[in-house]
């Protein structure tokens, strides 16, 4: 009997540590990867001195896969390649010839000679009308096989056409890695000044501290609009938990950029942060510490702007 109890109780506490454990877990903040880099969201940024390891994949982003390109549709597999030969040719020529030889032949082992097996001397003016013919038609096939096997040239305007004209010749999608290859244009790189760093420390501070006030409104004009939807999610989450995520003193110790580019009139910024901060969770009635966060944290923060508009955040990826 006091065995029995003895299991019941352990098991009631290993019940009970577990459920207070997913509570704890469910009132932190969510640390994931959120957000879209455009056409570079689903692969990683390089690495930095301020992030070695680089960072973790974007879980979470309305951004769909690039589509490939349309594949190529397969072609059938050609037949093997017949040995070369008049005889071996498939089709009329093939046949008459062969057929010739086998009579041929047949003459010469009865004792009539090559001729005999065609019906004796008066067949011998058939047989050379029959082989004349055969010279025609096989004259004829080697024609139309010669044209057949040879390649076909674009009807279109070329580079020997430019040089004689002085114009450039068009560019076919496709050519040399361009459009054809997956669909759109290759990205450039984006200087990216000591303002643009400026502004980056900025809004790293001012988002940080707009999330611990619950300021949807001071959100909005600094992060993308898929971006207010992941925070308006979480401050949603803490608010039905009865907590809050209270941040303050956030300070920029260390940040390199990991890469920047264009996509159209799209300008993106990749930036690797280092900093500290003082990330805690409180009860939303009577402000008890529930959880104290780490003090400093490394993540990569993507910024997205219009070509000669303000800088807003696009991605966060919480570094490895």
């Amino acid at each position: 009997m006091l065995r029995r109890a003895s299991r019941s109780l352990f098991a009631f506490l290993a019940v009970a540590i577990a459920l207070a454990f997913i509570a704890t877990e469910a009132d932190a903040r969510s640390r994931g990867s959120i957000g879209s880099r455009g056409t570079r969201t689903y692969s990683a940024p390089p690495p930095t001195a301020t992030a070695p390891k680089g960072a973790q994949p974007i879980q979470r982003t309305m951004t769909q896969p690039t589509q490939p390109g349309a594949s190529s549709v397969a072609r059938p597999a050609s037949p093997a390649s017949q040995p070369g030969g008049l005889f071996n040719r498939p089709g009329l020529l093939g046949g008459l010839a062969a057929g010739f030889l086998g009579a041929g032949l047949i003459g010469l082992l009865l004792g009539h000679g090559f001729a005999g097996g065609l019906g004796g001397l008066a067949s011998i003016l058939g047989l050379l009308l029959q082989v004349g013919l055969v010279v025609v038609v096989g004259y004829l096939l080697w024609t139309w096989w010669q044209r057949r096997n040879q390649p076909a040239l674009a009807g279109g305007p070329s580079l020997r056409d430019a040089v004689a004209t002085g114009r450039p010749a068009p560019m076919q999608a496709g050519a040399l890695g361009g459009l054809g290859a997956l669909g759109s244009a290759p990205s450039a790189a984006v200087e990216i000044k000591p303002e643009d760093y400026d502004t980056f420390e900025r809004l790293l501070g001012e988002i940080q501290t707009a999330y611990g006030r619950e300021d949807l409104n001071a959100l909005r004009s600094r992060v993308t609009p898929e971006m207010l939807s992941y925070y308006s999610e979480e401050l949603a989450h803490n608010a039905s938990h009865g907590d809050i995520n209270e941040i303050s003193d956030v300070k920029l110790l260390q940040g390199d950029l990991a890469e920047a580019w264009r996509e159209g009139d799209d300008e993106y910024a990749t930036v690797a942060m280092r900093y500290s901060l003082n990330d805690r969770i409180v009860d939303r009635k009577t402000g008890r510490l529930i959880e104290q966060l780490p003090s400093e944290v490394t993540e990569h923060w993507t910024f997205r702007r219009a070509r000669g508009g303000d800088w807003i955040l696009s991605a966060v990826q919480q570094s490895d």
